[in-house]
């Protein structure tokens, strides 16, 4: 009886052992990391970017694997050649400054409105910012579209009352 037990519990915990000496045994990693020094505020593209093989107890959680990751993305910091490189490291394009103009827009079936405003925050593509109504000195969370162009979701803080009625008549 206590070899049939220590029979099912060896066939119970090989899959955990296997797991173990796999991990412990599994070679090396491919990570992507910089073929050169990339500046801060640069964007990245295939050509500034290579493969390398690290050992498997060299690897930090969470770094990149894959150049699709990082083509098109900007850097936040100084890329140096040679380094892991982590998500945080890299960031959307910014589209659109803090400071600079911008076209709010607001689409709802039946009625699209514009208006100008000026971005507080500064942000990439699909990123929330913070834009101000120079007329009525709102604030407004926008969702950046394009370069210059974000898209507000309530027209009562993207357009003033004057706006509003002008627009109406």
């Amino acid at each position: 009886m206590i070899r049939a037990f220590l029979i099912a519990l060896a066939i119970l915990a090989l899959p955990v052992f296997a797991n173990l000496a796999l991990a412990g045994d599994a070679g090396t990693f491919r990570i992507v990391v910089p073929a050169h020094a990339i500046a801060r505020g640069d964007t990245i593209s295939d050509s500034d970017l290579t493969y390398v093989s690290v050992g498997a107890d060299q690897v930090q959680a969470g770094v990149v694997t894959s150049m699709n990751d990082l083509d098109g993305m900007q850097t936040r910091r100084v890329l140096r050649a040679g380094e892991a490189v982590r998500p945080d490291d890299v960031r959307k394009p910014i589209l659109v400054a803090k400071g600079t103009t911008v076209t709010m827009e607001f689409d709802e079936p039946g009625i699209t409105l514009t208006a100008v405003g000026k971005a507080v925050s500064e942000g990439g593509l699909g990123e929330t910012i913070t834009v101000l109504n120079p007329v009525s000195y709102r604030q407004i969370s926008c969702i950046v579209t394009g370069a210059g162009t974000v898209r507000a979701g309530d027209t009562s803080h993207v357009l003033s009352n004057a706006q509003v009625a002008s627009i109406q008549h």
